[in-house]
């Protein structure tokens, strides 16, 4: 079920929780699909309040996307090394955007781990690099449409709401210990982190109150 842009022109963490359990579809040249479930998401604000935000600071010709329409991908290079894929939230100009952390394949999957050299398993897409890689993800991508194209997020049809954890973002020097971090709480597919001991169970009401 394809999304409507509305979905995204949210506040971003109201959009993060409710992006576990969407579809990351990627359809390749010549018809073969990949198709996973998103299953770990981060949320990166735009109001000034997260030092960690690539968009912290204003744009730069890197982060410019993330202050474009919301429903589209926003790509970088991380380090130097891999790639991480985010989908711009809010209203343009708010500068917010979600990373894609981790996701449970359903399609596609002997591609997926040819494409992460031979990795597959938990390790397939537990992690953003890996994510990317398994999923074909190109910094081409960054500015495209998350709605409508090759690559893209959907709903899926008649799918329950998974059980959602929350928790620190990781990896991170700057504001390492904002709760922005969301994830199926039951899956084996989320990244395997010191930090998933310190989440807890996900309650919107209690995590706008806690905000």
């Amino acid at each position: 079920m394809r999304l409507p842009r509305s979905f995204f022109a949210r506040p971003v963490l109201e959009v993060a929780p409710e992006l576990i359990g969407l579809l990351l579809i990627h359809e390749l040249r010549g018809g073969e699909r990949l198709v996973g479930r998103i299953v770990e998401v981060e949320a990166y604000l735009g109001d000034g309040t997260d030092p960690a935000s690539h968009s912290h600071r204003g744009p730069t010709p890197r982060s410019r996307v993330m202050f474009g329409e919301p429903g589209h991908f926003y790509v970088y290079r991380s380090m130097g090394i891999h790639l991480c894929a985010n989908v711009v939230c809010e209203p343009a100009g708010r500068g917010a955007a979600v990373l894609l952390r981790a996701a449970e394949p359903l399609e596609g999957e002997a591609r997926m781990t040819a494409l992460r050299g031979g990795r597959g398993g938990r390790e397939l897409a537990s992690g953003p690099g890996k994510l990317a890689q398994a999923f074909a993800v190109e910094l081409a991508h960054d500015g495209a449409d998350a709605l409508r194209g090759a690559l893209r997020l959907e709903r899926e049809r008649s799918a329950r709401p998974p059980a959602l954890a929350v928790g620190p973002r990781i990896g991170l020097t700057k504001a390492p210990d904002l709760p922005y971090r969301f994830f199926a709480r039951d899956s084996p597919h989320v990244t395997r982190a010191a930090q998933n001991v310190r989440s807890s169970e996900y309650n919107s009401l209690a995590f706008s109150a806690r905000r």
